[in-house]
């Protein structure tokens, strides 16, 4: 079964224009995309994106183009990516991933930005308030840094004998900083120890996860981050051949062969994301348009995964999952 709802934080977002300002073809819009990962792990997102395009009249290529620019988890690109969809004058950019959201917003006041970021968008800037974002950026917010400590709990429920529990992150993500932080503050409490593992790049994840396999901790976590979400099915598959139950983000990791997942549905925010592109081309304002965020955050766990590292799940943990895959 699944449960999953959203709100718009403060009411209804701003009406839009009841004509899109973009009268023919041969001035259709152009959206563009920016994205801290690859293509190639990314068509579900895209799919998504462009459902909520089209659930709004827009169709690539028919009446709106897209220019996409993908930095190949190379983070340091995304700045200069961010100027040239600027200089091309698009006229919006939906920033993906927390980096591409901090860098659209530097490179540009005036156009546009529809972000989806794990990043928590006024403690870094990139609105002054989720009712009222006041600037030229808004989207959707699914912070997961906050929610670290509740993983640690279905950590230590499936795997209760664990004393260590390992993290692989990404160094150059900002959310980086902040999760570690809610980590560190609630492992004592359920007596574990942290230990951090750092991927920089696709060629690293091989390397990690034999270095987290040597240290032999109890279970495994696994940060939000592009380049994450663009591997997911190979990452659950290192979990399982290295024997780390894993718990991941979002439900994608679930739906990709990981053992469980406590969070929400990419998916559902890139939709909601191709919906706020659409009111702003129809002439809505960002800064009218509140910030969207989750209300309810779903437990998925995976049994396939399960019987594959020879764990048996406690039906306490069953009993509270939203979705159970078998």
């Amino acid at each position: 079964m699944r449960r999953r709802e959203f709100i718009l934080l403060g009411g209804a977002a701003a009406a839009a224009a009841a004509s899109s300002p973009w009268s023919s073809r041969a001035e259709q819009p152009t959206i563009g995309f920016l994205r801290g990962s690859t293509p190639k792990g990314s068509t579900t997102i895209l799919a998504a994106f462009h459902r909520g395009l089209k659930e709004a009249g827009y169709v690539e290529g028919q009446n709106v183009a897209l220019e996409y620019r993908w930095c190949e988890n190379r983070a340091e690109q995304l700045a200069a990516m961010a100027g040239d969809l600027v200089r091309g004058r698009v006229a919006l950019i939906v920033a993906s991933g927390g980096a591409a959201a901090l860098a659209a917003k530097t490179a540009t006041s005036s156009i546009p930005i529809v972000f989806v970021t794990p990043l928590d968008p006024v403690a870094y800037g990139l609105v002054a308030s989720l009712n009222r974002p006041g600037g030229n950026a808004t989207g959707v917010s699914y912070v997961t840094s906050v929610l670290g400590g509740k993983r640690l709990e279905f950590l230590r429920q499936l795997v209760p004998a664990a004393t260590s529990i390992a993290v692989l992150v990404s160094p150059g993500s900002p959310v980086t900083e902040a999760l570690l932080k809610d980590l560190w503050s609630g492992a004592p409490t359920l007596g574990l120890q942290i230990h951090v593992a750092t991927v920089t790049g696709e060629g690293d994840l091989d390397e990690a996860f034999a270095s987290v396999a040597r240290q032999r901790p109890g279970a495994l976590l696994v940060g939000p981050d592009p380049l994450f979400t663009a591997r997911s099915a190979e990452i659950a598959a290192l979990a399982t051949r290295h024997g780390l139950p894993a718990i991941y983000t979002t439900r994608e990791f679930a739906e990709a062969g990981g053992l469980m997942a406590w969070g929400t549905s990419l998916t559902e925010q890139y939709r909601l994301a191709g919906s706020y592109a659409a009111k702003i081309l129809k002439g809505g304002k960002p800064a009218d348009m509140p910030v969207l965020q989750p209300t309810k955050y779903e437990l998925v766990v995976n049994l396939k995964a399960a019987k594959a590292l020879g764990l048996e799940v406690p039906t306490t943990l069953l009993a509270l999952a939203d979705e159970v895959i078998e």
